[in-house]
């Protein structure tokens, strides 16, 4: 990780007045895909990690039956609440959370684990474990948008800055996902640094096999 997480809270806080006016289309498609890929149920509860201003969690609120966006900036999740507001929302809850500990209550059955433009701040390492937690939650999907690389990484590209930014590739991605239990079913390409992942497991609770489903598109 290029910074701590108290540091990139900071940057968040200052910046969350003005994060959804910095949006570009990437930001928006993506987004867009996440949400249309993650297709709650009436009854499922949803944890939405890197929830930031509720870009998913708000949209997924009208479908679900409740959804836990989790954060690690004070700033980003109060503009969330103001936003769940305004729309009389009452069934999702914006809380302090991070990817190795999303503080999901006890009593919680979580059905779907989304994050969004998030996981790439932190090092492959801490990616691998943060998905390993989302795993052990027992979803029946994850679904990832972010920046990650389908070929060379190119900072002078608008999406990645070195200084702050870790992608993986989509392969890293892939392989820690296998490792975690799950197994791809759908890869969603929107730029050369920004994609899409689905994962769903690849054995029921009781470790009976799920018959694999096609991904639509091949991870190189």
């Amino acid at each position: 990780m290029k910074r701590d997480l108290d540091e990139h809270a900071e940057r968040f806080d200052g910046k969350a007045a003005e994060y959804d006016e910095s949006k570009t289309e990437e930001h928006r498609v993506t987004a867009s895909l996440v949400v249309e890929h993650a297709a709650p149920g009436a009854d499922d509860v949803i944890l939405d990690l890197g929830t930031g201003t509720g870009a998913i969690a708000l949209p997924l609120a009208g479908e679900a039956s409740r959804v836990l966006g989790r954060d690690i900036s004070d700033g980003m999740l109060e503009q969330a609440r103001e936003k769940a507001a305004e729309r009389d929302l009452t069934n999702v809850d914006f809380g302090v959370g991070r990817f190795r500990d999303p503080n999901v209550p006890e009593d919680v059955s979580v059905d779907v684990v989304t994050s969004n433009f998030a996981m790439h701040h932190l090092d492959d390492a801490a990616k691998r474990e943060a998905i390993e937690v989302m795993a052990e939650l027992g979803p029946r999907r994850i679904v990832l948008g972010d920046i990650m690389f389908f070929g060379e990484a190119d900072p002078s590209e608008p999406f990645y800055g070195p200084e702050v930014d870790d992608p993986a590739t989509v392969g890293v991605l892939a392989d820690a996902f296998t490792d975690a239990g799950f197994a791809l079913t759908a890869v969603e390409f929107v730029h050369d640094q920004v994609g899409v992942l689905v994962a769903e497991p690849t054995a029921s609770p009781d470790g009976d096999p799920i018959p694999s489903m096609e991904s639509e598109s091949d991870v190189e």
